[in-house]
């Protein structure tokens, strides 16, 4: 593949970085370049303002979401586009983690699948960062098997009563909409019992309770539904489809996350070229350039895989089972750098705190954060479940429950 620009992509990539030096927000580019995946706050600022007016200020002028189509507010750029403006935007970039579900994974979806009345209405204020959305899909219960969950939707006229519990909803608690996956026939086997709808979570019933991580943040929820109702006209797909709905969430979220995810391999990079060891220089140990050269291919390799990704949705592609390597690759590997780069501290490693510890604490918070990694958007095993059989074409799993309607799946405690 040749990564040189042609002459036009020259040209947007010169509009595009002359818009971002007159626009960026500036007085948070130090803060934003020392933002890490675990810790990511600005002093005198809350993050989800700023956030929501740099991507207001980037619609405005046509820069959000650019590979949507501009009647939904987006750009109806090309995909080397997109990788250009990502390129360019550099640092502010980090500001759209903010959106990264609502962007990835919701718009999308319902792109897919929501009538075009709603497609009008919702999608260019959630490109533009004014609405932001979450996905409920995770439950108690449920484990790593979304088929598994037991939020139920009954039918009643003309809407859809909803009671159920979902966890580990990434930002519901400032989130104004949520695409939510329901059970709506417990007599057929699980995945054909299911139905998706999104909704307003201000609505009454939603319960949203905030969970306090090791790192200190509380990104995640649990999600409480208590007769929530919601109209028949905010389902997306038919009635007893919800799993295949769910799929284009699930396939745009594993390569969203493993897109985005800062795997710290630059920052351990810079740690050990500035570092000095016993016997010298770090970067002149031979034990640290080799794991630093391990890490440069696996990161190389996540870049391109990516943008082979989104060459394939340039094609009309929906995004396929070979994205789970990447979240599987990268959700590893920023494990393995932030302990390497813990461990290189020594005993400097066990503090964490951000005015006393090295690097400001980047690598413990990475640490620390690190776990969720490796379980949102699928579990390292069910991402290699997927890649066995999907994209090496091996043996499936063995499933005794496929074929069994939900309600006669023995599961103890179950009412």
């Amino acid at each position: 593949m040749n990564f040189d620009d042609t002459p036009q992509e020259a040209a947007f990539r010169a509009v595009a970085r002359e818009w971002i030096t007159a626009n960026a927000p500036k007085q948070y580019e130090a803060e934003l370049a020392k933002a890490s995946l675990g810790r990511f706050a600005l002093k005198g600022a809350n993050v989800l303002d700023v956030a929501k007016a740099w991507q207001k200020k980037k619609a405005d002028a046509g820069w959000a979401c650019l590979h949507w189509p501009k009647e939904y507010g987006g750009r109806g750029s090309s995909p080397i586009e997109r990788v250009i403006w990502q390129q360019e935007e550099g640092v502010y970039g980090k500001l759209s983690r903010m959106f990264i579900i609502g962007h990835g994974m919701c718009g999308p979806t319902m792109m897919a699948f929501a009538g075009e009345e709603h497609k009008r209405k919702h999608l260019p204020p959630l490109a533009s960062g004014e609405k932001v959305w979450c996905q409920l899909f995770s439950e108690p219960a449920g484990g790593s098997d979304v088929a598994g969950l037991r939020t139920r939707a009954e039918k009643d006229g003309d809407d859809w009563i909803v009671n159920g519990q979902k966890i580990w909803t990434s930002g519901a608690h400032y989130s104004d909409y949520g695409i939510l996956i329901t059970r709506t026939d417990p007599t057929v086997p699980k995945h054909k019992g299911l139905t998706m709808f999104f909704l307003d979570m201000k609505s009454p019933g939603v319960d949203i309770r905030p969970i306090k991580q090791a790192n200190g943040a509380s990104d995640f929820n649990e999600v409480y539904f208590t007769n929530v109702r919601i109209p028949d006209s905010q389902r997306l797909g038919t009635v007893g489809d919800g799993w295949n709905v769910s799929l284009t969430t699930l396939m745009n979220e594993r390569m969203s996350i493993g897109a985005s995810v800062a795997t710290g391999f630059s920052e351990l990079f810079e740690y050990c070229s500035g570092l000095m060891l016993d016997d010298g220089p770090a970067i002149e140990d031979r034990n640290v350039r080799s794991k630093l050269a391990n890490w440069a291919v696996r990161d190389s390799g996540l870049k391109y895989t990516a943008f082979r990704s989104i060459s394939a949705l340039s094609r009309g592609e929906r995004p396929g089972p070979e994205n789970s390597i990447g979240k599987l690759v990268a959700g590893s590997m920023i494990q393995d750098i932030a302990t390497y780069a813990i461990d290189l501290q020594g005993a400097a490693g066990v503090v964490s705190s951000p005015e006393q510890a090295e690097l400001a604490g980047k690598f413990q918070a990475m640490l620390l954060r690190s776990p969720a990694t490796r379980v949102e958007g699928g579990t390292d095993e069910i991402l290699r479940n997927i890649i066995a059989e999907r994209v090496l074409g091996l043996p499936g799993d063995i499933r005794v429950d496929k074929d069994v309607p939900f309600n006669q799946i023995p599961t103890k405690g179950r009412a």
